[in-house]
């Protein structure tokens, strides 16, 4: 027993302290590659979100940025190739329409040699107040001359609107609903009117975006400068076939998708289009209520679809994530 204590248990003790050392050993410098790369090798797949076509109401409304302006002035042309005779209003003052501004006196030959003298009164063309008005007797005006002008006291409102946005009104309004900020309860602004794009002053200048513009009532008290937010309705098209607007490449009368078959692959399918509002589109023909479609058109860039690492509001109330 003595020889036991003395040389058997400390040798074993030793030889124990030694393995675990060892283990320790391993375990800090020589970790097992193996299991190391096997929880770093991916496991998941990659799937394109799908979304089914539903039955929705789509409210096509276009939001325009505007300003309030004054109605550009009214110019006052001379009607007769000759002088002044008398002037009949001053500069500044408040005309109706048919108001009489001057008298131009010709002196006019026949073509048989004789000679007489013409008059013609102008008069002006609406109201508002004469400016630019500096007419004096004696002075010589041609037919089509600018004589003065009038400004109307009446204002409007107009902004751009971009090319793509007129694809959504499938028929042009004759009004909009324009909210002023700062200023009174939205109001109805009518004779509505979309004005092509003006060309750059030199060749290489690009054009203007078309623009929208509408009349201010008499009645709504307003101010050239103020900002304003323009509500052009291009109509409602309730119970449709509805698809996000991402899905579908195109955005107007017709556009394809990616039809999802049975087995999981995708086909490309022509649809015909109806109206949208931006987030969603209304299909007319090419799906029906149930089909799965692939959420986003694939390699296309899109202001709805999320970048890596984002996270959007799909309109649907669904959150996707890139």
């Amino acid at each position: 027993m003595g020889i036991a204590r003395k040389w058997i248990f400390p040798i074993i003790r030793i030889l124990i302290f030694v393995a675990i050392a060892g283990a320790l050993v391993k375990i800090a410098f020589f970790a097992d590659v193996t299991a190391t790369t096997d929880a770093a090798s991916p496991t998941g797949e990659i799937v394109e979100p799908q979304v089914p076509v539903t039955v929705g109401t789509i409210q096509n409304d276009v939001t325009l940025q505007g300003t309030v302006s004054v109605d550009a002035a009214v110019e006052v042309k001379a009607t007769l190739a000759g002088q002044v005779r008398e002037v009949l209003v001053s500069p500044g003052q408040w005309v109706d329409a048919g108001t009489e501004i001057l008298t131009l006196r010709a002196d006019v030959v026949n073509p048989d040699g004789t000679a007489y003298v013409d008059y013609e009164t102008v008069v002006s063309p609406s109201a508002g107040v004469l400016s630019s008005f500096t007419a004096l007797a004696g002075q010589t005006f041609a037919v089509g001359d600018d004589v003065g002008k009038v400004a109307p006291p009446t204002f409007n409102v107009s902004g751009p609107i971009a090319p793509e946005q007129q694809y959504r009104l499938l028929n042009q309004p004759t009004e909009a609903q324009v909210t002023i900020t700062g200023g009174p309860a939205p109001f109805t602004c009518g004779s509505l009117s979309i004005a092509g794009p003006a060309a750059g002053a030199d060749g290489d200048a690009a054009p203007s975006a078309p623009t929208v513009t509408c009349a201010v009532p008499a009645d709504v008290k307003v101010f050239a400068g103020l900002a304003a937010e323009m509500t052009l309705a291009g109509g409602v098209a309730a119970d449709v076939l509805t698809v996000p607007i991402t899905a579908v490449q195109g955005a107007s009368q017709t556009g394809t998708v990616n039809f999802v078959l049975p087995d999981g692959s995708t086909q490309s399918r022509p649809v015909t289009l109806g109206i949208n509002d931006g987030i969603n589109v209304e299909i007319t023909g090419g799906l029906v209520e149930g089909d799965m479609i692939l959420q986003f058109i694939p390699g296309a860039a899109s202001a709805n679809q999320p970048g890596p690492g984002e996270c959007i509001d799909d309109g649907a109330g669904n959150t996707v994530c890139g």
